[in-house]
């Protein structure tokens, strides 16, 4: 038997696109001799589809959509797709109205449907939210003839495979493997005691750094625990926050890896099953580093939430630091230097290395570049203020009406000429609210709003040398960094180092340390309160603050919903 996988780029609620991309898939393989193509999660309608799914128009719609591809597709390959199947039981047993399926398409009809059995309700995922869990483990039963090795009886030999299916969550509850369970089933340990030939697993599994070798090493474990080979077949691509790095792959009943597709692209592979087991296949290599990963991440992220909200082109303002500049090379490798404008805006107290060195990154990346002073602008909103504002001292108010001066400048350019405006801002800044409200943060994506400070700086260091192309300008690198909304001003005025608030964020956000357990591990007490305050305080900032990329398992987007009149440290 030949399995297909196709790792799919779907745009969420675009039914006809998504549906035409499963349709070429399933025609390039068709005539390889393929039984059966796998596609990702909720392929017809894209992952995450959220509140699209409260509308009865959408479901229809998709329901529709399903039917008709299933005419189209060719009729002797099986196809497995992920959609939206109603809920008949819901109101009767008071569930929710839906279920996460994948519909088997075969010979122009819809054959059955498997549903999702276990729902996350962790991070950015929601699905108790919209769907009732599968009562069963779902299982494809096919029959196929073959007349190879008696064609010259004139007889057929009769060929049979019971495949599991499985979608996403549902190979995520592996008590051998987590040592603990997190659901009162696991469906892989129920297929395993079902016998069947093969498990599937029909995926839509977001992008954190390191989380494919989580992935492998947990599939890995259930094929060779169970004694079961598994297909594990991912979506690739960015929608809205989230980025799905693909690398769909295989393991054999031992848990040998024996395929893996590309990762951050879409990818069609034809995998070889022969009783007992799967057949060794093309294994591509992802890139190792953990600087790799993100660029790729975040450059897939920008291409895709550019294309498919609709845009062309992007612009965002560079102010000669590492940020703008890591961003700049970004939209550069994602959309084309064609396609990005870099703003330059220097007010009286910019330096004089910070315009040159965003004039010499502009021209080694192509961009294009145009620049507007402040200075005027600065002397007319201290004009207009000095009545209200005489007598005070020169403060924080001050030093904000420079950066929101730029950051509508840069939204009046975005609103004239179509534009998306990126914002520059990194997770350090965002953390602790080290940031202007309606000023840097303006604008419709925020690309590294899930990347530390010092992680900055490692991408822009394995930039420097894998992409040189893209090089970000050795001075840019080595300078304190700096908001230059007064003289002489550094981040570090404000700031613990870069290298010490980083550690105590990661610890307070990601490893959920309390400020005790953090002291304790050897950070100076003053500080430790200082940046707990500070990030508790910055809550309101990021409730307005655009979508930022996600890179991490715990980033300030839709998986993170702390409350903002809150006293709690």
């Amino acid at each position: 038997m030949k399995i297909a996988i196709a790792q799919l780029n779907p745009t969420i609620g675009d039914l006809i696109s998504n549906s035409n991309q499963i349709l070429q898939a399933a025609q390039q393989v068709a005539d390889q001799g393929v039984d059966l193509l796998l596609t990702p999660e909720l392929s017809l309608c894209g992952y995450p589809p959220r509140d699209l799914l409260l509308n009865p128009s959408f479901l229809s719609a998709m329901a529709t959509q399903l039917t008709k591809l299933a005419k189209e597709l060719p009729p002797d390959l099986r196809v497995l797709v992920g959609t939206v199947q109603p809920n008949p039981a819901a109101i009767i047993k008071g569930q929710k109205p839906l279920f996460n399926s994948v519909a088997c398409l075969y010979q122009g009809k819809i054959q059955e449907y498997f549903h999702k059995r276990l729902l996350p309700t962790y991070d950015v995922f929601d699905e108790d939210r919209y769907f009732a869990a599968g009562e069963k483990s779902g299982i494809l039963r096919m029959v196929n003839y073959s007349s190879k090795s008696t064609q010259e009886l004139g007889k057929k030999s009769k060929q049979e495979w019971t495949i599991g299916v499985t979608i996403c969550e549902d190979l995520w509850n592996d008590e051998e493997f987590w040592g603990k369970r997190s659901y009162a089933v696991n469906p892989i340990a129920e297929l395993a005691n079902c016998s069947v030939d093969l498990v599937v697993n029909l995926s839509a599994s977001p992008y954190c750094v390191g989380k494919q070798k989580v992935r492998e090493a947990m599939i890995s474990h259930s094929a060779k625990y169970y004694q079961q080979a598994i297909i594990y077949v991912n979506q690739v691509g960015g929608n809205d926050d989230l980025i799905f790095d693909g690398g769909s792959f295989a393991c054999d009943r031992t848990g040998k890896l024996i395929h893996r597709a590309a990762t951050f692209s879409p990818d069609l592979t034809i995998l070889e099953f022969d009783l007992p087991d799967l057949l060794p296949s093309e294994i591509k290599t992802p890139e190792v580093t953990t600087p790799g990963e993100i660029w790729q991440a975040l450059v897939l992220g920008v291409q895709d939430y550019v294309r498919k909200c609709g845009f062309r082109q992007v612009v965002l303002g560079l102010s000669g630091g590492v940020d703008s500049a890591l961003v700049a090379a970004i939209a550069t490798a994602a959309l084309g230097a064609e396609n990005v404008w870099g703003i330059l805006m220097p007010s009286p107290y910019s330096s004089e290395h910070s315009v040159s060195d965003a004039l010499e990154l502009a021209q080694i990346l192509g961009i294009h570049t145009q620049t507007l002073p402040l200075g005027d602008l600065m002397q007319g909103f201290d004009r207009t203020l000095d009545p209200l504002f005489a007598g005070t001292k020169f403060g924080i108010a001050e030093e904000n009406i420079q950066s929101r001066i730029r950051g509508s400048l840069l939204m009046a350019i975005a609103n004239k000429f179509g534009y998306l405006l990126l914002s520059t801002g990194n997770k350090s800044e965002m953390a602790v609210g080290y940031c202007t409200l309606y000023g840097d943060m303006n604008g419709g994506l925020a690309v590294i709003a899930d990347v530390p400070k010092t992680q900055v700086y490692a991408v822009c260091d394995w930039l420097n040398q894998f992409h040189p192309h893209l090089k970000i300008p050795q001075h840019i690198l080595t300078k304190a960094p700096s908001a230059e909304l007064k003289p002489g001003q550094v981040d570090q005025d404000s700031l613990p180092a870069y290298e010490i608030l980083d550690e105590i964020l990661d610890r307070l956000i990601c490893q959920h340390q309390s400020p005790t357990e953090i002291i304790g591990a050897g950070f100076d007490r003053p500080i430790v309160e200082q940046v707990v305050k500070l990030v508790t305080r910055a809550e309101f900032k990021r409730r307005q603050a655009p979508p930022g990329l996600k890179i991490t398992d715990r980033a300030f987007g839709t998986g993170w919903r702390m409350p903002i009149a809150a006293r709690w440290q």
